[in-house]
């Protein structure tokens, strides 16, 4: 499903994963059952990649990690959020090319 460089965080693992990283993270919260976030998961992967090194990419099961879901209010899958010092600094619902990815969340090189 995701390569090496994507990693999963559950709720026991998000602090340390997304909120205590040092780098900027790109969070999807995904389901298994949502075609979208199967779209995104080859995009998300050419993304982690192209970035490793300077943002991390992390993928939340919605299903599996209820605490993470409420404490974030996500409400559609998939949502990306792009945490920069343990802060929401962006949020985009729905899947995108990996283009609009970049820009819209302001990492374009």
């Amino acid at each position: 499903m995701s390569t090496a460089l994507v990693s999963a965080a559950t709720d026991d693992t998000f602090a340390a994963a997304v909120l205590d990283n040092p780098r900027p993270v790109l969070v999807e919260f995904w389901a298994e059952w949502c075609p979208p976030c199967r779209q995104l998961a080859p995009i998300l992967d050419a993304l982690a990649a192209d970035l490793a090194g300077q943002v991390d990419v992390v993928k939340v099961n919605i299903d599996e990690n209820p605490q993470t879901v409420q404490r974030y209010g996500i409400m559609l899958a998939p949502t990306m959020n792009l945490y920069r010092g343990g802060e929401v600094v962006r949020q985009l619902v729905g899947a995108r090319s990996k283009s609009a990815l970049l820009r819209d969340f302001g990492l374009a090189q």
